[in-house]
């Protein structure tokens, strides 16, 4: 899966009761999703603006997380997922998008 159908993907999760009022950042080695959660419905994009969350993950951890085929907590632990910013935000984020 490239960037566009990920972004395309996050997009139809998210849906128009997104509950997150803040912005996330998901930067990948592909390029960036940016989900603006304060607008509703959700506005997702792949524009590298400044958020109150920065998720650092490559887009296949990224896909494996969605799935549920890789543990946020493990993943973060050996450092395959970094975040910047509201730890609680990137939770809440992460819910949302498994």
């Amino acid at each position: 899966m490239n960037l566009q159908e990920f972004t395309d993907q996050i997009r139809q999760r998210i849906g128009t009761g997104s509950g997150l009022n803040a912005t996330v950042k998901l930067a990948t080695d592909q390029g960036i999703v940016f989900i603006d959660g304060r607008q509703s419905p959700a506005v997702v994009t792949n524009e590298d603006n400044e958020a109150d969350c920065t998720i650092k993950v490559s887009l296949s951890d990224l896909q494996k997380l969605g799935t549920g085929d890789l543990n946020p907590m493990t993943a973060f632990m050996l450092g395959k997922l970094k975040v910047q910013g509201d730890m609680a935000l990137a939770m809440k984020i992460g819910q949302k998008l498994s």
